[in-house]
């Protein structure tokens, strides 16, 4: 493993934290937009429906997907820039 790797473990834990909660923000606005409702709905939650359900559990895997990858991406994209090495 070489050094510009080691070096960007800690980066891109940084980064996947960051990309966690800037992830969270973007499914909450995106769900009260589409449900009007403040929080979306547990898979326990006895009082909503499948659909409802499967539908923010698949809202917010997609949006924590693309967060991810669009952060991660851009991180490799920095330390390229900086150090001429691609990290992966």
């Amino acid at each position: 493993m070489n050094a510009v790797k080691i070096a960007y473990k800690p980066v891109g834990f940084a980064l996947g934290a960051l990309g966690g909660m800037v992830a969270g923000m973007v499914f909450r606005k995106a769900w009260q937009a589409l449900g009007h409702e403040e929080d979306a709905p547990d898979a326990t939650d006895e009082h909503r429906g499948w659909g409802e359900v499967l539908l923010a559990a698949t809202l917010q895997g997609a949006v924590f997907a693309g967060v991810k990858a669009a952060i991660d991406r851009a991180g490799a994209a920095a330390t390229r820039r900086m150090t001429g090495t691609w990290p992966g």
